[in-house]
């Protein structure tokens, strides 16, 4: 009358054969038994608990003994069968050892005393009905706690197999924007020295000191927005040394939002896009605006030029936008958002929103 606990098949050792869950339901059904047994015992009620109690600890053995032992079984014989043959075989020789063994010296064996092997005979008939039902409920308790435990360890699989998909579609994408930037930045430089403008050194310094402070953040899983506006300031300062006269810039943030997380190049991708689109091919320039602020947990930012606008340009989600939109979509697991609106008289302004979450 034995209960397995919810093990997997592969458990093995002594720590299985006496788990705390199978010791507790092993008691449990023992008790509901001997409950039953004493509606209508006539001897003494401590020798029937003791009695049933040892008939359960010694099946709970045997349904454990031969879950582990033999190691290897024939083709044609199922180890849960074994186990539910051997836990109902069992019952009658321990019910004949527990009253040949409580018989008392010079006494007639119990069999030859009619009340004796009345006891004897219920308690065998008994315990072999129910307890092969007992130990088949068992493993089939102990199955669906096993199936249940794979599916939970597949599932963690799948998991982290995502989880490294994701790292990998974010490494690339991060890779197919860095050269970008910084090929066009270098351009840019790259048209001072050969005008012969004595801003060149100056810039090209500026240049190298972004560099240094930009690049190894560029991977950073935890970067924040103040490290973006920071990289931001930097690239907008680079563009106002070669065209001072034809570029303005205004950073605005709300207090509190350096602190959220951002995905590094997220603003740069939006800053050199106005800068490329908006206001290089202007022949008055214009003025960048970037303005990041927190509203009802979430994160909202823009970034608006004066420059010549969506007609003059055919600007559109293009290949950097539609990068940058997928990779917040992968980031914050499709919870955000790229816009791209047309502004008055002329400009362009693209809007990002997604969750406002700290850094980690």
């Amino acid at each position: 009358m034995s209960l397995g606990s919810p093990l997997a098949p592969k458990a093995r050792g002594w720590r299985v054969l006496f788990g705390w869950r199978r010791l507790r339901t092993t008691g449990l059904v023992c008790t509901a038994v001997a409950s039953l047994f004493s509606l209508g015992w006539e001897s003494s009620l401590p020798s029937l608990w003791a009695r049933i109690f040892f008939i359960g600890l010694c099946l709970m053995l045997i349904y454990g003994l031969f879950e582990q032992w033999p190691r290897r079984l024939p083709p044609w014989l199922a180890r849960w069968a074994l186990q539910v043959v051997m836990v109902g075989l069992a019952v009658p020789f321990i019910v004949f050892f527990i009253y040949w063994a409580s018989t008392d010296p010079g006494a007639p064996p119990f069999y030859k005393v009619g009340k004796r092997l009345s006891g004897a005979f219920i308690m065998m008939v008994f315990g072999v009905l129910l307890a092969p039902w007992v130990a088949l409920s068992a493993l089939v308790k102990q199955r669906e706690a096993w199936v249940s435990e794979q599916a939970l360890a597949f599932e963690l699989e799948r998991s982290e197999l995502a989880r490294q998909a994701l790292d990998a579609r974010m490494r690339l994408l991060s890779a197919q924007v860095q050269p970008h930037f910084l090929f066009n930045t270098l351009a840019n430089v790259q048209a001072l020295v050969e005008t012969g403008s004595p801003r060149a050194p100056t810039v090209l310094q500026s240049l190298i000191d972004y560099l240094r402070a930009a690049v190894p953040r560029l991977n950073d899983a935890g970067a924040t927005l103040g490290q973006e506006l920071e990289r931001v300031r930097a690239y907008l300062a680079l563009m106002h040394l070669r065209m001072p006269d034809r570029l303005d810039f205004r950073v605005e943030a709300e207090p509190g939002v350096e602190a959220l997380r951002c995905p590094p190049l997220s603003l740069m991708t939006l800053v050199e896009n106005a800068v490329r689109h908006g206001i290089d091919p202007s022949e008055e320039g214009g003025q960048i605006r970037i303005h990041a602020a927190q509203r009802a947990g979430r994160c909202f930012l823009s970034v608006r030029d004066t420059g010549v606008g969506l007609q003059a340009t055919g600007r559109s989600l293009g290949t950097g936008l539609a990068a940058l939109k997928e990779r917040l979509q992968l980031v914050f697991n499709g919870d955000a958002q790229v816009s791209l609106r047309e502004v008055q008289p002329h400009g362009v302004c693209v809007e990002l929103e997604f969750p406002a979450e700290p850094a980690r």
